[in-house]
């Protein structure tokens, strides 16, 4: 789970959302339980600081309805398990608006910890396409886009001008370079983050959307994985490890783990989100002015990203409903997602931002994490998202350590998807 955004829209914006509430059946009054007061954010650990500095800027312009921050782990298996057992905590809950990662928003939606929210009171309108859609089930918004991602391609440019091969385009060019360039100049081939748990779940199923392939429909209810386009894209994955340019460090890498292999100068390819290019990039980075990024590869042209992110969302039994969707339309609004970006690294929602030449001067991936996010694609949706993400990343594994063929673990993979969405 990354990144947390934040912005506010002016008045009439906040007008808006407050009406919106009243009409909600939500109390407006300023001393009722239901209206405005003080609020608790919960967040994944916030790996940049920029969080704090913009929570004080709406605490100054408003001293009722303050917001205590609480961060929690890094890790988003053990951030979604903490909300979850505050959320069953009912009332006796601390936590008011969550920043929830993009793949939780059906699970939370479905069980009853999240409101539903009055999608006019809110700018979405302004928003890239393609991550409104992370924010609702069952054809309603649950949560509002603050933060957006997508996967990138991160290489070596001194590297690849140096032997006239331009960024690949395709898994092939993907793998002949990580072959026999690699290897040339010292480095480990090609590397994502490939250890079991969530970013596993996320590349594999790049992997499959790579292809062409899908893993689950009608939001869980059908199982899709068992086709060619699967067998292919854990294929691409699996072979990597077996012929060697994909290195067996990898299946211990995380997101920090990858990205420091990078930034150290021992990778020719990384796959990472856009915060690993800005590390990448800085002065004490190794490879500071040798780092290009182009969107991942596929098996026969562009590739498909897991479009990444957090939304939004306010507790079901949030103490002050109103005050939360007026911060949740601070978070959002223009002028805070500007800062997200310039002081987070993180990529903001509103899709005039990816245009603005100041940013692309500062964050010269700006556009090509544009044409990725348009392209990409949400996780699986499902009420059981938990669990269908655990069982993809062990079958996942297996199949990259040797312990099953590609083969074997699509028809895995399929069986034990069916039994959990049918649960």
């Amino acid at each position: 789970m990354r990144w947390i955004h934040a912005a506010g829209r002016g008045l009439l914006v906040l007008v808006v959302v407050l009406t919106g509430y009243v009409a909600s059946g939500a109390q407006a009054d300023e001393g009722s339980s239901g209206g405005r007061g003080p609020l608790t954010l919960a967040t994944a650990g916030d790996l940049t600081g920029y969080l704090g500095p913009l929570l004080q800027g709406w605490n100054r312009s408003h001293p009722g309805e303050r917001v205590t921050l609480v961060e929690l782990p890094d890790s988003a298996d053990e951030t979604r398990a903490q909300m979850i057992t505050d959320l069953r905590a009912g009332e006796r809950g601390r936590f008011d608006v969550l920043n929830i990662d993009v793949s939780w928003t059906s699970e939370f939606a479905a069980a009853g910890w999240i409101r539903p929210l009055p999608p006019d009171s809110f700018p979405l309108d302004t928003f890239l396409p393609r991550v409104v859609d992370t924010a609702t089930y069952d054809d309603r918004l649950y949560a509002v886009p603050y933060v957006t991602n997508a996967g990138l391609l991160l290489y070596r440019k001194d590297v690849l001008a140096a032997e006239g091969v331009p960024p690949p385009r395709t898994w092939a060019d993907l793998e002949r370079a990580a072959r026999t360039l690699a290897p040339k100049y010292g480095l480990d081939g090609y590397a994502g983050q490939f250890l079991p748990y969530e970013g596993l779940t996320v590349n594999a199923a790049e992997a499959v959307y790579s292809a062409g392939g899908t893993i689950l429909g009608d939001e869980g209810e059908r199982v899709t994985v068992n086709s060619r386009a699967a067998r292919e894209g854990i294929g691409f994955l699996a072979r990597g490890v077996r012929e060697g340019w994909i290195p067996e460090a990898a299946l211990a890498y995380k997101e920090e783990e990858s990205k420091q292999a990078f930034q150290d100068g021992r990778l020719l390819f990384l796959r990472n989100w856009p915060y690993a290019y800005v590390a990448a990039s800085a002065p004490e980075s190794r490879v500071a002015g040798k780092v290009g990024a182009v969107p991942l590869p596929g098996s026969d042209g562009p590739g498909t990203s897991v479009l990444g992110g957090s939304n939004l969302a306010v507790s079901s039994q949030a103490r002050h409903p109103d005050s939360a969707a007026r911060l949740i339309a601070y978070l959002t609004s223009e002028r805070v997602q500007r800062q997200v970006l310039t002081r987070g690294a993180l990529p903001p929602v509103r899709a005039d931002l990816y245009d603005d030449p100041e940013l692309i001067r500062r964050f010269p991936y700006l556009p090509t994490l544009r044409e990725s996010v348009l392209a990409a694609e949400p996780r699986p949706k499902s009420p059981h998202y938990d669990q269908v993400s655990l069982v993809v990343q062990a079958v996942v594994h297996d199949a990259m350590t040797g312990r099953q063929t590609p083969e074997a673990a699509v028809r895995r993979l399929a069986t034990e998807l069916a039994a959990v969405s049918s649960r």
